[in-house]
């Protein structure tokens, strides 16, 4: 069936337009003037004056954990809170699962468990760890999308950090086939140098992760870039002070780019209270000025993109009845809340959704080489996402779609309200009572078929 689908408001390109676009067998088949001609036998949607439409988002930054550690979360679970936050691509992490995806067989295992469930498409990245990198080229020929490495404990001993020498030989190995190393930028021994933290004090837990281990570890990776012309990407960037370095090996024209997450786009230490631990995540989130600093990084540039970092745990890991920073796990779940929080904080400041549309679905989907998604652009998969960006809600745990009802932004008014997304042309249905809603048709994607 022809589908049509009637605009006053739509991102198209680097403007918002007014525009009706037709999509046929799951593909843009053209963008035209808001009051064209229906086409015979097409289906028409016609969206509201309060709507907008948008590219559906891409989010190369998700800790799905299945296999291993599914009742932390799972692929039904978090694809459907992908879906409700108009996510229609993500790129799973390749830890916190067991096995973690380091070789090949363990992302076979990975992508059986996962077909059928997922109500979004999914790709997979492989991991860097001290020994697999034989298995960096096997993996990429299997179809990962790049490879993730720590420079300091993982918070898993399965998943032990590199040095900066093993950092090294993985970036001339991963080069030498053209892939790209990802990297969780924190340097080990300058954590080491730090008091460890304990108790309730967020500042003791703050103080644990200053901004030099960002930094530190951040030159080490663009002097890696430098010496062995392998593309590099900062993940989850924190330290504001940080930018600077990037934005020199930009000029420099290094293949180095960087991301952030709508918590530190949107949360700030100073409001942290003591013994919540449901904001601890890692890097930590920092002061509010720093904040400010990361949005200047998103104006100017330097940095390209913003992912959820989704990382969700079981309640009783996050060490509630103590609230002690020093036991609890660090991660925030945001997958279906990142679009209202960015751009509740992105209107206050200036920007548009055209803005929030770049870093959010066009840049993210380049960062992995998803040509087809990220933009309606006609012969682009039909992912769409239509938000009410004047309307607001609260948040309340118990109606998010991901496993396990946590989250920082309980009880927050957030503006911009997801009403629909539509995978490959076909609207996505997902209600409280996932026994009701159709039966998933995300894809598995694979670097191969690009």
């Amino acid at each position: 069936m022809t589908t049509v689908i009637r605009a006053r408001r739509a991102v198209v390109g680097e403007r918002e337009r007014a525009c009706t676009v037709t999509v046929r067998d799951g593909r843009i088949a053209s963008i035209d003037a808001y009051d064209s001609p229906l086409p015979h036998g097409a289906h028409e949607v016609v969206l509201r004056e309060d709507e907008v439409l948008l590219p559906g988002l891409v989010d190369t930054h998700v800790h799905v954990n299945e296999p291993g550690r599914t009742e932390w979360e799972g692929f039904a679970s978090a694809t459907r809170a992908a879906a409700a936050g108009g996510v229609t691509t993500l790129v799973d992490m390749p830890l916190n699962s067991i096995p973690s995806t380091i070789d090949v067989p363990a992302l076979d295992v990975k992508r059986k468990v996962a077909d059928g469930q997922a109500t979004v498409d999914v790709g997979f990245w492989g991991g860097a760890v001290p020994d697999n990198l034989g298995e960096l080229e096997s993996l990429w020929d299997a179809g990962v999308y790049g490879f993730k490495c720590f420079l300091a404990h993982s918070g898993l001993d399965e998943y032990p950090p590199l040095d900066r020498e093993q950092m090294i030989e993985a970036m001339r190995v991963i080069a030498g086939f053209d892939g790209l190393l990802i990297v969780h930028a924190e340097d080990g021994p300058t954590l080491d140098e730090q008091d460890p933290p304990a108790g309730r004090l967020y500042d003791d837990f703050l103080h644990s992760r200053p901004p030099v281990a960002e930094a530190r570890a951040i030159a080490q990776v663009i002097d890696g870039a430098r010496e062995t012309g392998c593309r590099v990407h900062i993940l989850h960037l924190s330290d504001a002070g940080s930018l600077p370095l990037v934005a020199a090996a930009k000029a420099e024209g290094l293949p180095v780019t960087a991301e952030t997450c709508p918590h530190y786009l949107s949360l700030f230490s100073e409001e942290i209270l003591d013994g919540s631990t449901h904001f601890k995540c890692c890097p930590p989130i920092r002061e509010a000025r720093n904040r400010e600093g990361l949005w200047r990084g998103l104006a100017d540039g330097t940095l390209d993109c913003i992912v959820s970092d989704h990382s969700p745990c079981l309640p009783e890991l996050k060490k509630f009845a103590t609230g002690d920073f020093g036991q609890a796990w660090g991660g925030i779940s945001s997958l279906q809340l990142g679009l209202p929080i960015v751009w509740s904080e992105a209107r206050r400041r200036g920007h548009t959704l055209v803005d929030v549309c770049r870093w959010m679905a066009s840049r993210t989907a380049d960062l992995v080489g998803l040509a087809d998604r990220g933009r309606i652009a006609v012969g682009n998969t039909a992912d769409l996402c239509v938000l009410a960006p004047d309307d607001a809600f609260v948040v309340f745990p118990e109606r998010l779609h991901h496993r396990n009802a946590v989250t920082p932004y309980a009880q927050r008014a957030l503006a911009g309200v997801v009403r629909q997304t539509w995978l490959a042309g076909e609207s996505v249905t997902v209600t409280l009572d996932p026994v009701q809603d159709p039966a998933p048709r995300g894809r598995l994607l694979s670097r191969k078929e690009m």
